[in-house]
């Protein structure tokens, strides 16, 4: 303690001194803290008028429908008291009780753990023992450096936890130990995964579809609510990515896109984990404000932040500050503020307080410390940062247990879970049925304008199937022709099959988005199966028939309109199979490089095993012949093609003599001899494609349920070696 005491009292000095009034600031713009040991006594501006302390209370009544929100004038904005330039939202007068229709609910945790296994290099606890509440219309901001639990302690109260890590504690939801319903919060991931090809109403249109039960027409006016809530309508019609020439949404408006689709369920909680990320000071300050307004129709906003401007910290309500997952400070914004004074820390002229917060307790300033005292030799007193981090950590918290704050945290916990109020209800969900249909008709409209990844595709089939077609044509049907048309029945098949996966793209978007929606519940893996398969039928058929036709023409095959048709079915089945193949991978690596890299390998040894380059009864028995030579979904393809187009054939040996096709072949290719050989191979290729759909379903329930990838365990095991 007397270690804790010295350097508190040196830093004080150092801070008092440059904070002090008459060192160089004299004006009404800038703040100034009371002196330290006046507690519960309001923070004194110069040129402001005067205020009491806020004190909240939530009464529900029994058998209402409202929560009485008595309240005390608020204190005034920091940031209209520093700059003048952004004026406070608009605050209930005293002694005023204003009754809102439930929009909200409070929230409440109590002595909350969490701990994940390996999470923490000297613990396993992320979060300790946290403590606080939030209450409708009010925004709580949970803030800390990087790796102090922010994220972890939102999810937690979210309950959205991972399944490795465990949770201790009570939470509490209109002061009954419940866990939240669908639709009655929303939870706004760090990264939102975002359509680019669609329209912010057409994103929000096709969202609230998949959310909400219902007739189609009665969800316009959800989606223009969402719209014109986070400020929308100068965008609304506004492609998200952009095209071609056209530049899509900034980040700013792009984040707010992705909290407006959970506003469509019109939740009474909403979760925001990290609403300022990626964005500038002037789009941080239009979402904070937009925010203010969400809160102010009485929706609970629980978020977190790293750091933010004194405009956008004089907007929140109360903060829930934390280091290394203890919990420093709960609270007014201000008294934070007063806390830090009182502690021996004062916030100096000139500084935001998320910055003089984040540079108390962050662990990483200790590393600029040893820098400025290398350097001061040269350069003399280089820097005033003169505060050990440890010390200043463990001031603010045992500063913080003793004092009123904390007493007053716990006043209120106490408060808002004597008595229950009313239980969040869930709102319905969309049928899987409705779900199925919205996103088929969505990944269609996506598929007509992602020219990159579709049309593009079609074309360079096209371009492929012309050029083999070219160098295979004109062979004939003379019996020397036999090899030569088995050679192009193979690079048709092979390479067309190698062709797809240009796809990969595209499908790790699809399944990026399936994440992202999937953690809310908005669909299911059952649901994105059916909806990604029977939109991809139309653009598989698409390209099937139109190669199809290309090649049986240019090749000179049979001129039957039923081969013909084989053709076609034989070439669409090999497609699918082959674009369940590609799913599956991308579902189990979930990384685009990795996912090209193993689908090109497989596609070369299955092409090795197809028994072209040697025949398949020839092959050596183990491996390649059991399993890989049954595996290679181009055996079945290529085999049913021949057998369409050689049986029931015969080539002129000389004048007298004659052969079967299928003797024809014997020594390029092994066929079967039955007729109805060439449908058995169809329903081993369709066979083959109802098991990697089965496989991709396992994939996404198990390992994209739980954003687990291949690539990340292997990240995750190389580190730990490490």
């Amino acid at each position: 303690m007397e270690e804790i005491q010295s350097q508190s009292d040196h830093y004080r000095s150092s801070s008092s001194s440059a904070s002090s009034p008459a060192s160089r600031v004299p004006s009404s713009n800038f703040f100034y803290l009371r002196k330290p040991g006046s507690l519960r006594q309001p923070i004194s501006f110069e040129d402001s008028p005067e205020w009491e302390d806020t004190d909240v209370d939530v009464r529900v009544e029994e058998g209402g429908d409202s929560i009485n929100a008595a309240t005390t004038p608020i204190s005034p904005s920091l940031s209209k008291l520093n700059s003048g330039s952004l004026p406070s939202p608009p605050m209930p007068e005293a002694g005023t009780a204003v009754a809102r229709k439930i929009a909200g609910a409070s929230v409440v945790w109590k002595d909350l753990t969490v701990t994940i296994k390996g999470k923490r290099k000297y613990s396993d606890k992320v979060v300790k023992s946290s403590n606080g509440y939030a209450l409708p219309g009010t925004m709580t901001v949970i803030m800390g450096p990087a790796k102090s639990g922010k994220s972890t302690l939102l999810r937690a109260i979210a309950g959205r936890l991972h399944p490795s890590a465990k949770m201790y504690g009570e939470v509490f939801v209109n002061g009954a130990k419940t866990h939240m319903p669908y639709g009655s919060y929303g939870f706004v991931d760090r990264e939102t995964t975002l359509i680019g090809s669609l329209t912010v109403r057409e994103y929000l249109y096709y969202s609230a579809l998949l959310q909400l039960p219902g007739f189609f027409c009665q969800k316009k006016s959800v989606v223009e609510d969402a719209i014109h809530a986070m400020s929308l309508g100068d965008y609304a019609n506004k492609l998200i990515g952009g095209h071609c020439y056209m530049k899509g949404l900034p980040s700013g408006e792009r984040r707010r896109v992705s909290i407006a689709r959970e506003l469509v369920m019109r939740p009474r909680i909403l979760f925001i984990d990290e609403p300022l990320y990626h964005l500038d000071s002037v789009s941080a300050l239009l979402m904070m404000v937009t925010l203010k307004k969400l809160a102010s129709t009485g929706c609970t906003l629980i978020f977190t932040i790293y750091q933010s401007s004194t405009e956008v910290f004089g907007l929140f309500d109360r903060i829930c500050l934390l280091s290394n997952g203890n919990t420093l400070f709960f609270g007014e914004t201000l008294a934070c503020l007063q806390h830090f004074s009182n502690a021996g820390f004062p916030c100096p002229i000139m500084q935001s307080p998320s910055d003089h917060f984040l540079r108390a307790i962050n662990t990483d300033f200790d590393r600029i410390i040893a820098m400025c005292k290398n350097w001061q030799d040269d350069n003399g007193d280089f820097s005033s940062v003169n505060m050990d981090t440890a010390v200043a950590i463990r001031t603010l918290e045992a500063t913080y247990k003793s004092s009123a704050d904390a007493a007053a945290v716990e006043s209120m916990i106490l408060r808002l879970t004597e008595k229950e109020g009313p239980l969040l209800k869930s709102k319905g969900k969309a049928s899987n049925a409705t779900r199925i249909a919205v996103l088929t008709w969505r990944s269609l409209l996506i598929m007509s304008r992602e020219w990159k990844y579709y049309w593009l595709r079609l074309i360079l089939y096209m371009l492929l199937t012309l050029c083999i077609g070219t160098v295979f044509s004109g062979l004939g049907h003379s019996l020397s022709s036999v090899v030569k048309r088995v050679a192009a029945i193979f690079v048709f098949v092979s390479f067309t099959s190698l062709l797809g996966i240009a796809g990969i793209p595209a499908l790790m978007k699809e399944i990026k988005t399936y994440r992202s929606e999937e953690s809310n519940q908005h669909s299911g893996a059952l649901v994105f199966l059916f909806g990604q398969l029977l939109s991809s039928i139309p653009f598989l058929f698409l390209i099937s028939i139109s190669s199809s036709l290309v090649f049986y023409f240019l090749i000179g095959l049979r001129d039957e309109f039923s081969l013909l048709m084989y053709f076609v079915l034989n070439f669409f089945m090999c497609l699918l199979v082959n674009e369940g193949l590609m799913l599956a991978v991308a579902s189990l690596w979930q990384n685009i490089f990795w996912s090209v890299l193993t689908l090109v390998t497989v596609h070369v040894v299955m092409m090795l095993a197809a028994g072209y380059f040697r025949i398949r009864n020839e092959l050596p028995g183990p491996v390649w012949t059991y399993p890989l030579s049954y595996i290679a979904f181009h055996t079945y393809s290529i085999q049913g093609l021949l057998e369409n187009e050689y049986l029931g054939t015969n080539f002129a040996v000389g004048q007298v003599r004659t052969i079967s096709g299928l003797q024809a072949l014997h020594s390029a290719y092994d066929i079967s001899p039955s007729s109805n050989s060439k449908w058995e191979n169809l329903l081993v290729l369709f066979l083959m494609a109802v098991a990697y759909r089965i496989l991709v379903f396992l994939l996404l329930h198990f390992r994209v349920r739980k954003n687990v990838s291949l690539h990340r365990l292997c990240q995750c095991n190389r580190n730990s070696t490490t």
